[in-house]
């Protein structure tokens, strides 16, 4: 499981909705003060020891400021599905996404990380899988962590 963590002082995900009249979609999801947006992507092999492993960590992470934790003061949660974190450029001019596992696979997971991530305490805000999603946010800091779980 991958997962890139900001810091930030608002974000928000928007779904364009197909045949909308409205291009900029509908927000579905909104932190509205310093908390952390997630970009979580899920590859073949990962099960529920990574969605433990990666919300535990994400939820404890001291990145907030005067080295703080979400856990620490409650901080809201954006957590946006991301497949392309494990998207392949080292060849050619057109990545590979062979590393991502399948929808069926991974919303599963997404799903079960947003809820570890609630059932440790945390105020969950969440994009919709698989969605043509818009995300505006503003990092703070910056401050941009990568982070995978760890393999066996």
């Amino acid at each position: 499981m991958r997962a890139v963590i900001q810091r930030v002082l608002r974000a928000s995900v928007r779904v364009v909705d197909d045949g909308s009249v409205d291009p900029v979609g509908r927000v579905v999801g909104e932190i509205a003060e310093p908390g952390l947006l997630v970009y979580l992507g899920v590859t073949h092999d990962d099960g529920p020891a990574d969605v433990a492993w990666t919300a535990r960590k994400v939820w404890d992470l001291r990145l907030l400021r005067e080295e703080r934790s979400a856990s620490d003061i409650g901080a809201p949660v954006l957590v946006v599905s991301q497949f392309t974190l494990y998207g392949d450029a080292r060849k050619g001019r057109r990545p590979t996404w062979q590393a991502a596992a399948p929808g069926p696979v991974s919303e599963p997971l997404y799903d079960a990380f947003c809820a570890e991530l609630e059932r440790l305490g945390a105020h969950v805000e969440r994009g919709v899988f698989g969605a043509d999603m818009r995300v505006e946010s503003v990092n703070d800091g910056p401050i941009t962590l990568l982070l995978d779980s760890p393999r066996p």
